[in-house]
Order: C-alpha cells, then sequence, then structure tokens
C-alpha cells in the first residue's frame, strides 16, 4: 500500500470508542491526529512542571530541616559552653579552698601556673581533628574549644582532689598531733613545785633534781589524762606510791604520780580530759599533790612548755 503523506494524516479523524463498565450503551468520539499530539503534549509539560516543583520541594525541605538541626547544634553548644563557665566558676572556689586547706596544714601553696594543668606539644589535637571539621569548619572550632575547656577543668579537679586529700591527710596528722599533746594541767590546784635540774628535796633535804611538775590539791581531787594515749602502767613505783603511766605517741609519755586511787587499767585507751585517779600522799610526799612528768624519747621535758589552759 503506497504511504501517505503528512498532511493527509494529520487530515484523517480518530475514533475514540468509550464502553461503559455496566455494558450501557457505548459511546464513539472522533478526533483529529492533531488534537492527540496537542494533548500528549500538554500532559507531558505538566508532568515535567510536576517533577520540577515537587523535586525542588524536597530539596527546600531538606535544607529547611538541615537549618533547623544546625540551630539546634548551634544552641546545644551555646548550652555547654553556659555550663563549663559555671564549672569554671565552681573549680576558681575549689582552688581557694584549697588554698586555705593546705595553708592551714603546713603544706606549701601550688603555683598558679601548676593549677592550670596545661597540655601541649607533638601530638595535642587541633580543631582539624574534630569529626566535624570536613562538615563544618566553624562548628569544629566550636566543639573542639569546647571540648578543650572541658577536658582541662577535668584536669584541674584531679589536680586540686589530689591536693586536698594530700591536706585532708595532713590535717589529720596534726590534729592527731594536737589531740596526743599534754597541754593541760592534770589536776586543778597550785604549782607547788616546778620542774628543776636540781631543788632541795622537801624530804631527803638534798639538791636532787625534779623532773616534773608538783600540783597541790586537796585528797580525792579528780587527777586527768593530758592528751589522748593509751595506759600503758598502773601500780605502786617507788618513791611516786601509786602511779600511771600514759604513752600518746609520737614520743610522748605522761606520768602521774602519788595517787590515792588508780581508776584506769593497764592497755585502756583515755582521752584528754578523762579522770584517771585521785589525788593523795602515796609514796614519798608530805601532803596530798600530784607529781606531774611529760617524756619524750624517753627525756624528761618541763610540763609548763606543754601547758596552755588549765583544765576549768
Amino acid at each position: 500500500m503506497p504511504n501517505k503523506p503528512l498532511g493527509a494524516k494529520l487530515k484523517a479523524k480518530c475514533s475514540i470508542l468509550v464502553v461503559p463498565s455496566d455494558g450501557g450503551r457505548h459511546r464513539q468520539f472522533e478526533v483529529s491526529p492533531r488534537f492527540v499530539l496537542s494533548g500528549a503534549g500538554i500532559i507531558v509539560v505538566l508532568l515535567g512542571a510536576a517533577f520540577f516543583v515537587f523535586s525542588g520541594g524536597a530539596h527546600r525541605m531538606e535544607a529547611r530541616q538541615l537549618a533547623a538541626k544546625n540551630q539546634a547544634m548551634a544552641e546545644e553548644l551555646a548550652g555547654i559552653r553556659h555550663q563549663v563557665a559555671t564549672l569554671e566558676g565552681a573549680v576558681e572556689g575549689l582552688a581557694e579552698q584549697n588554698a586555705q586547706a593546705r595553708a592551714l596544714a603546713g603544706l606549701e601553696s601550688i603555683d598558679a601556673e601548676v593549677l592550670q594543668a596545661g597540655v601541649g606539644g607533638p601530638g595535642t589535637s587541633t580543631p582539624r581533628s574534630h569529626p566535624l571539621w570536613g562538615l563544618d569548619s566553624l562548628y569544629s572550632k566550636d566543639a573542639f574549644a569546647t571540648s578543650f575547656d572541658l577536658t582541662a577543668l577535668q584536669r584541674r579537679v584531679q589536680l586540686l582532689g589530689t591536693s586536698l586529700t594530700e591536706a585532708a591527710d595532713s590535717l589529720s596528722g596534726h590534729q592527731d598531733w594536737l589531740e596526743s599533746l599534754p597541754s593541760i594541767l592534770p589536776a586543778r590546784g597550785y604549782i607547788s613545785s616546778r620542774f628543776s635540774s636540781s631543788r632541795m628535796h622537801p624530804v631527803h633535804h638534798l639538791p636532787l633534781p625534779h623532773e616534773g611538775m608538783d600540783i597541790a590539791a586537796p585528797a580525792g581531787s579528780p587527777i586527768v589524762a593530758t592528751a589522748k594515749g593509751r595506759v600503758t602502767y598502773t601500780g605502786r613505783r617507788n618513791g611516786y606510791g601509786l602511779t600511771v603511766l600514759i604513752q600518746h605517741g609520737f614520743e610522748y609519755e605522761t606520768l602521774y604520780g602519788h595517787a590515792s586511787q588508780i581508776l584506769v587499767r593497764n592497755g585502756q585507751e583515755v582521752e584528754r580530759g578523762e579522770v584517771i585517779a585521785l589525788v593523795g600522799r602515796t609514796g614519798i610526799t608530805t601532803a596530798p599533790h600530784v607529781h606531774y612528768e611529760v617524756r619524750q624519747n624517753g627525756r624528761p621535758i618541763d610540763p609548763h612548755r606543754f601547758v596552755i589552759d588549765v583544765i576549768p
């Protein structure tokens, strides 16, 4: 069959048959090929426009979501920086307390530069090493600075913690030393005879050393421990009569003589001010009193050097 010219083809009619699904009467429409081509073109254009609109909308939505995430990240980072600033203030307060504690403990203060607990040298991290650097250098710098400050605070807190522990240990030892120091008089009365390398003995009438002090008091008056310690001897001792010996630690020992009655036992732990015996006149004595000695490393020391107050 010979081919028809294009003009003849476009003048030919096309039939569109519409058949209802319910089996009703069908209809037939005749349209020109030019109409069909125009309709198809319009449909293609509409589909392309719809694709362009929806595709651009998806990109805009993704951009908006990314912007919202960035804003949330910035706000979160700002909140962390605020917390870091608050922590820095707290650490400064801790540093002041540490300085006071070290002063009370008799320790040297920590140098201000040492307190910064700085780090540096090869291998030190930089903003470029932060995971965010490849995504956003600005956020990477902020995140790195915040992380660096937090790490520095952690090092300072660890340093201050170690320093405070050292101060606490020193204070504890100092407190133990103070509690073990014989620092009060053992009885309420008046000092009738002081420590001397040579004094006229009231009974023997000879110049003899007096390695303690005598405190005159009514018979039966309480004799108290002058510091905390452990009782190491109770009983009669030549010249001293009924005697109590207490070891206080730090090489200190105290002796209480001429008691009428002993109220503690060997090995008993006592505290400063605790009653250990009663004033008497046992041993070589002329009147009721307590003979009191302080020894360090076994060597007698003038007890008056340690007395900071009399018992109430």
